[in-house]
Order: C-alpha cells, then structure tokens, then sequence
C-alpha cells in the first residue's frame, strides 16, 4: 500500500513539472523560430540571391539534359518512322487510323510499336522467361492495339452506313431549300454527330480553305473507301459536269440504303444460328481438354508432352481453325 501511494505522489509531481513545463519549452521553441527567421532576414542579400541562382542553375542543367534526351529520342524515332515509310503497307495503315478517326502517324505509330515490342521481348529474356513465352507476349503487345484499331475502325464505318441515309435526305433538303452544296455540308456537321458531322464537316473545311469541293469530295471517297460515299461522290461529280436534279439523285442513293440495311439485318438475323454454332465449335474441344484436366490429368497431359499427341494437337488445331474459316465465310453474305 505504501509503495502504491508513493508512486501515486511521484506521478502527481511529474504531471505538475509536465504542466509547468510544456509552456516554457513551446515558448523556447517559438522564440528558437523567430531568431532563426530574423537571422535569415539580417544575412547577406548577395548570399542569399547567389544561392537562387545556384538553384535556378541546377534547375536548368536539369531541363537541358532532358531536353537533350527528349531531341536524341526523337531524331532516333524520325529515323525508324522514315524507315518505315517506304513499305506499301505504313500507307494503308495510315489509311486505316484515319477512317478510325486517330490522329496519329502510321509511321511513328508503327516504330512505337515496335520498340515497346522489342523492349517488351529483352525484359523477358532477361527475367528467365521462355524465350517463346516471351515471342508470345511481344506479338500480341504488337497486335493487339492493331485489333483495336481495326475493330475500331469497322464500327466507325458501320455507323456512318447508318447515318448515310439521313445525311443524303438532309442535304437533298437543303439543296431543294436553296442552299449550296457547301452550306449542306455545313449543316450536316452541325446537325450530326460523328462519324458523318466530322467527315462531311473536313470537307466543308478544305472547301473553305481554297480546294476545289470536287477535290475535297475526292479526298473524302479516297479516305472513307466505301461504296455508298463513292457513289455519292460519283453522282455529285457528274452533276456537276452535266447539269441534273441532285437532290434527286441522293434520295434514291439514300432509299437503296435503307433498303439495303433492311436486308443486311435480315441476313444478319437469319445466319446468327450458324454464326453461333461456329463459336460452339470453336470452343468446345477447349472446355472439354480442361475437363478432361481435371477429370484425368494423367491422360491428357500426353497431348502436351508425347510426341504423337502433340502431332495431334497440332492436326487438331488447325483443323479447328480451318473449320471456323469456312463456317465465317458461308455466313459472311455481302449485301
């Protein structure tokens, strides 16, 4: 009982040296702070502005070397993007970015590509993986953003196939209106949305800009490759040339559409069965081989490591892939 009251008393007369305490140091340091401020203050002015511009120095050397890096990274880019321009292909892959409406360089997008494949494949090999592994994952960093692109690219079409019709009904409009072809370009990239506001919009701009809108038409049929706009390209051309009622001529272009568009999802709708038996197909010998993995691994473990049952694999795969070929090209039915 002693011990415990004369702990009880040490601990009051520590809490009352603490409560005495506190402010004097919190006013120690305070005035620590006020005296290092004002000797900053009172130092030399010369020190303190050489000291800036030491610092605004470094800062610069630092910038310089990057901007030094940033110029070597882009000559040695240049270089590999010339490079590429000499294939036929750099061409129809810039083709390509363009009707899926990415403003980039085939040919740089390209080198990137390429580069981060490259780098993709030496960290691969220097982390121990597989060296086909490693090929693997390489291809599809480089593929992959092409699927993306080409994907991308189909949709885009797609949906100015759609809009076709009412963008050949808009313009017959204003043409009956009064308007110029010009102005019926205007209003149709006023009007709507992308992907035909912005195509028939880019030629309203290089018309405004000084070229011929038969040229800028051209340019349109050339960078959108599609039958429908060249038929329209084609019927405003010779127009032109001959004379003619073409608002006319869009309303009949644009009812073939519509009736064209009609049958493809017919067609679409009558081969969805076949369409969906290809995936079946295809992805049937898949689900069965990892049931036949966990049902039996013992017994299909020798498709991967014999030598016959590799074989087999091998003939299986293609065939299935040959397969799917023929069953996407009976239910392709162009319209």
């Amino acid at each position: 009982m002693t011990c415990t009251l004369l702990a009880l008393k040490i601990m009051e007369n520590a809490s009352s040296v603490l409560f005495i305490l506190a402010p004097l140091l919190g006013g120690v340091m305070l005035a620590y702070g006020v005296f290092q401020v004002a000797l900053d203050l009172r130092s030399n002015p010369r020190k303190r502005v050489m000291d800036r511009l030491k610092a605004n120095r470094e800062r610069q050397e630092a910038n310089h070397g990057f901007q030094d890096f940033r110029r070597q990274t882009a000559e040695a880019t240049g270089m590999l993007a010339k490079a590429f321009t000499r294939f036929s292909f750099t061409e129809r892959f810039q083709r390509m970015l363009d009707q899926a409406n990415v403003p980039w360089s085939a040919a740089q997008t390209l080198v990137r590509l390429s580069v981060t494949a490259a780098v993709l494949l030496a960290a691969t090999l220097a982390f121990g993986i597989p060296p086909l592994a490693g090929l693997g994952m390489a291809a599809a960093v480089f593929v992959l953003p092409i699927l993306y692109l080409m994907r991308r690219r189909k949709k885009r079409l797609a949906r100015l196939v759609e809009q076709l019709p009412d963008v050949f009904e808009l313009l017959s409009q204003s043409l009956r209106a009064g308007h110029s072809l010009a102005s019926g370009m205007q209003l149709i990239s006023r009007e709507l949305p992308e992907p035909a506001g912005i195509e028939f919009g880019r030629v309203f701009h290089e018309q405004n800009l000084g070229l011929k809108i038969e040229d800028a038409l051209r340019n349109m049929a050339e960078r959108i490759d599609m039958l429908d706009v060249r038929f329209f390209v084609t019927a405003v051309l010779i127009q032109r040339q001959t004379g003619g009622d073409l608002a006319e001529v869009l309303d009949k272009i644009g009812s073939v559409i519509r009736e064209r568009i009609k049958l493809f999802g017919t067609v679409q709708a009558l081969t969805a069965e076949g369409r969906l038996s290809g995936y079946v197909l295809l992805a049937l010998p898949v689900l069965m081989f990892a049931v036949m993995l966990q049902v039996n691994r013992d017994y299909a473990t020798m498709l991967l490591y014999e030598p016959a049952g590799k074989m087999m694999l091998t003939v299986a795969v293609v065939m299935q892939l040959m397969g799917w070929a023929m069953i996407k090209k009976i239910v392709n039915i162009k319209v």
